[in-house]
């Protein structure tokens, strides 16, 4: 077992402005996704661009902000917004929700696609291998900012918090949602798949792992458990992932419909 460091959550002061870690986390992943994207729009079968592949990039990261505090104010900060209303504008603090940003990230691509002419089903796909390591930096970002533990446990690998062994479930999330899920999808696209079947392995993909590490993750203060001791708020929201997502890899291998992301 190791003793949680205490990080501090700024990384960098330049006189008044204060540069936090979570923040850095956030562009690293933006980063990852550009640089990752540019390479699959270089290959010669791609029918991307690299000006399209800026402006998704730019599109997602907004959605992503703004669908990301959205939908922790809905899912999980109400009672904190309604007593303070400037909460809403602290990012920084951490407070931001995978499925709200899923949802921005959903209207960003669908704007893309919009823009460039082409299919929204397309855009899902090429976008689907690129989120998996953004997610994994953002949970590190959690576990610097000493937020979202897990559960009290004697695992060797238990991180001790003000005296308590804990579960580190946010190093969890970086590590299957994050790093795993990308790894499985960058090989899954490596070659040209059925339109909507990449998207539709994300949506397993993270729905499964988020649903699992849920089990060992102490549930928001304010939500609680749901239903059955055991029900949070996170895997209520994964569960129709997992559910749309095995229907659209059905429909996908059923139709067999060509990847526009391809010539």
């Amino acid at each position: 077992m190791i003793e949680f460091p205490n990080f501090d959550p700024v990384a960098l002061s330049l006189g008044p402005l204060k540069v936090r870690w979570y923040g850095l986390m956030y562009l690293l992943g933006f980063v990852a996704a550009w640089w990752l994207a540019r390479r699959r729009a270089a290959r010669a079968d791609s029918t991307w661009t690299p000006v399209q592949v800026d402006d998704l990039i730019f599109y997602a990261a907004i959605g992503v902000i703004l669908g990301g505090r959205v939908g922790w104010i809905l899912f999980y900060g109400t009672e904190q917004v309604i007593e303070n209303p400037l909460t809403i504008f602290r990012i920084w603090e951490g407070g931001m929700s995978f499925h709200g940003g899923f949802l921005g990230v959903l209207a960003s691509m669908w704007f893309t696609a919009r823009k460039y002419g082409k299919n929204p089903a397309d855009v899902f796909d090429f976008m689907a291998p690129l989120a998996p390591l953004g997610l994994g930096f953002g949970r590190i970002g959690n576990f610097i900012n000493g937020e979202l533990w897990g559960k009290p446990t004697t695992v060797p690998w238990a991180v001790i918090v003000d005296g308590v062994p804990r579960h580190p479930s946010q190093l969890y999330e970086a590590l299957l949602e994050g790093f795993v899920l990308f790894a499985l999808l960058w090989w899954y696209t490596a070659r040209p798949r059925p339109r909507l079947a990449p998207s539709a392995v994300f949506l397993i993909g993270y729905g499964t792992f988020r649903f699992l590490v849920e089990f060992v993750r102490v549930p928001d203060a304010n939500r609680g458990y749901l239903a059955f001791d055991w029900l949070t708020m996170g895997q209520l929201l994964s569960l129709p992932m997992i559910v749309a997502g095995l229907w659209m890899l059905a429909l996908a291998y059923r139709r067999k419909l060509p990847s526009g992301n391809y010539r």
